[in-house]
């Protein structure tokens, strides 16, 4: 790999890394659990590897050499974070009659991902991605000891071999395959239900979602929770409570989050590898709330940016709504309008 002054180091550097850009997006986000915070880590190890390139010798290639870098950003990053987790995570449900409203800062939570972020060319890659990508498995990998996830996730999610592995982590082969063993034990222990992927949607799931939204911006509670599977989660990050089952979430809604009538719905990128709405809450409810107070004088009359619905559906009903609420951020990522008229 040739360098030269100026401009051209930008373009080979372009030309050299920017290829592995989402690939390695993905792989960050399973280490760390935030989208942001993996777009960081690339960036970092894409720094790095400019400023190492003349130790580059060519015995591995562009890509495993990157990967490295990129796992010891990560390793450095979670050696100062907590635990990302869903709701689920912390505590027992919540009733909805009595909940009592607990806001937690964003390190705190596993975040969602737009799929284009990370989504490959290859249709065949896109539906492991969207299965490797799902929250579930995701909030599975955060249980694990940080090099015991990388292992897990470069042998089993890349189908690295063990040398490979070890290789890049620096340790042996054998510590590759123990590491590995305990990850497994780890990880069958974690709920990791799989929910039906957003690329699988045919005609009746599209009207299944057009029903969502119906019944959302109506407020029709009833409709609402017909589409509900028995033991369906609410979850509201950053509120750390959560709510299970249909009747909790009327409650929910009839009550505490009673706010959210009057909203719009629009459809957003799918993320984590399943559907996504962009919910929309009339501003001047949004200003008055307890969870994302601001004051918005420009946004009187319109919709504004409330909550990304990441909605895991499995056959026909959903079994998890995870709202992701105000998550301005997350919008312009998803190429979301800031405000809806």
């Amino acid at each position: 790999m040739s360098y030269q002054s100026g401009m051209m180091v930008s373009m080979d550097v372009d030309l050299e890394f920017e290829p592995y850009r989402r690939e390695l997006i993905a792989y960050s986000y399973r280490m760390l659990g935030s989208a942001f915070e993996a777009e960081d880590a690339v960036q970092e190890a894409f720094l790095r590897a400019w400023k190492a390139r003349d130790s580059f010798k060519g015995e591995a290639s562009v890509r495993s050499w990157l990967y490295r870098i990129v796992t010891n950003v990560c390793l450095d990053m979670l050696k100062h974070s907590q635990r990302r987790a869903r709701p689920t995570d912390l505590g027992p449900a919540s009733d909805a009659a009595d909940a009592n409203i607990s806001v937690l800062p964003e390190s705190s939570w596993l975040t969602p991902i737009p799929d284009g972020v990370v989504q490959s060319a290859d249709p065949a890659e896109r539906v492991a991605l969207r299965e490797s990508i799902q929250l579930a498995f995701v909030a599975a990998l955060q249980h694990l000891p940080p090099k015991q996830r990388a292992v897990l996730i470069l042998r089993e999610v890349l189908q690295w071999q063990a040398v490979e592995v070890a290789e890049l982590l620096g340790i042996t082969p054998a510590a590759v395959n123990s590491a590995l063993q305990r990850a497994r034990v780890t990880m069958s222990k974690a709920k990791n239900r799989t929910a039906d992927p957003a690329d699988a949607m045919d005609m009746r799931q599209k009207q299944f979602l057009a029903q969502y939204v119906r019944a959302f911006e109506s407020y029709d509670l009833d409709y609402l929770t017909s589409l509900l599977h028995e033991d369906v989660v609410l979850s509201m990050p950053p509120i750390s409570l959560w709510l299970c089952g249909p009747n909790q979430v009327r409650l929910w809604l009839g009550g505490h989050g009673r706010g959210c009538r009057g909203s719009r719905l629009i459809p957003a990128e799918s993320a984590n590898g399943v559907p996504a709405l962009a919910q929309y809450r009339p501003a001047e409810t949004a200003n008055e709330s307890p969870i994302a107070p601001r004051n918005d004088p420009a946004g009187q009359g319109r919709w504004r940016p409330w909550a990304l619905h990441v909605l895991e559906i499995e056959d026909g009903l959903i079994y998890g709504m995870n709202l992701f609420m105000d998550t301005p951020e997350l919008f312009e990522k998803c190429d979301l309008p800031p405000y809806l008229d």
